[in-house]
């Protein structure tokens, strides 16, 4: 077993509380109100847009696709890139995110689910982060452990996630004149925002949504849920194919993560896509 909830074991999570409601606070009150009196520089706005971009895309296509499935492989350089951006989501390491993913996908819906659905939708939303205690166990990652890079992100995930996160955004708001607004925005709103889509994978394409793909689990495919997910939301396909590097299948799907995956293979950076099989889709 890599990971289980201490089950019965609630624990108020503190600092992640303070954190999470200061996020929340300053993007649903302090941002509207300083785009109300003083609106926002385009600089301050592509800021915000290219970090939220880059950062999403890290999950989904690098600690998820990547890491969690290796769905394909990639140059030294998209490594960088990913466990940079990945840890400017400050979701741990992605040798945690990617041990707490694989637990999700053996145990889903069960007692072992580190973000079990049945607990209900606040608990797999962010419960789970904010009130509960739990053991966690990295022998479901032998494999990523062998990636020097990746251990380096994880015993140095705090510089990894500062550089990143905060310093990288500050300078060019520096650089552009914007120093405020890419610390409003281009940190506070876009964590507010990244955090919200990835919890939304948790909890709403285990909640609503059609399940072609199996109904003896809960996750559910929706096109809503793909807007709200950045592209995860084929989650009932996700779990009965999760090494496709897709998670929407038809070329019309939103799939940022996707079409970034080809592209970047198009350009030799990114290769070994695994996909299913038209006999396999066949069956369903």
């Amino acid at each position: 077993m890599s990971y289980h909830p201490i089950v019965g074991k609630r624990f108020n999570r503190w600092p992640s509380i303070y954190f999470l409601g200061g996020i929340t606070i300053t993007t649903l009150i302090g941002c509207p109100l300083y785009l109300y009196f003083y609106g926002i520089s385009w600089s301050g706005f592509l800021i915000f847009v290219g970090m939220s971009v880059l950062t999403l895309l890290s999950i989904t296509a690098g600690y998820h696709r990547f890491y969690s499935h290796k769905s394909y492989q990639a140059v030294w350089l998209y490594h960088f890139l990913t466990l940079g951006f990945g840890a400017a989501a400050l979701q741990q390491s992605a040798l945690k995110w990617a041990s707490l993913h694989r637990s999700h996908h053996q145990y889903v819906d069960t007692e072992k689910d580190p973000y079990n659905i049945k607990k209900g939708f606040f608990y797999a939303h962010v419960g789970w982060i904010l009130f509960w205690i739990r053991s966690v166990d990295l022998t479901n990652v032998k494999d990523l452990q062998q990636n020097r890079l990746l251990m380096h992100q994880h015993r140095h995930f705090q510089i990894w996630a500062a550089g990143f996160g905060v310093v990288l955004p500050l300078i060019i708001g520096f650089a552009c004149g914007e120093l405020f607004e890419a610390a409003l925005f281009g940190i506070g709103a876009r964590l507010f925002i990244v955090f919200q889509v990835t919890f939304f994978i948790n909890s709403f394409v285990h909640t609503f949504g059609s399940q072609k793909y199996g109904k003896t689990i809960s996750a559910r495919d929706n096109w809503l849920g793909s807007l709200l997910t950045f592209g995860e939301g084929n989650h009932s396909f996700h779990h009965r194919f999760p090494n496709d590097y897709r998670n929407g299948i038809r070329w019309y799907h939103w799939d940022p993560g996707k079409w970034a995956i080809y592209l970047l293979s198009r350009l030799g950076l990114v290769w070994d896509l695994k996909r299913t099989s038209k006999q396999a889709l066949a069956l369903f």
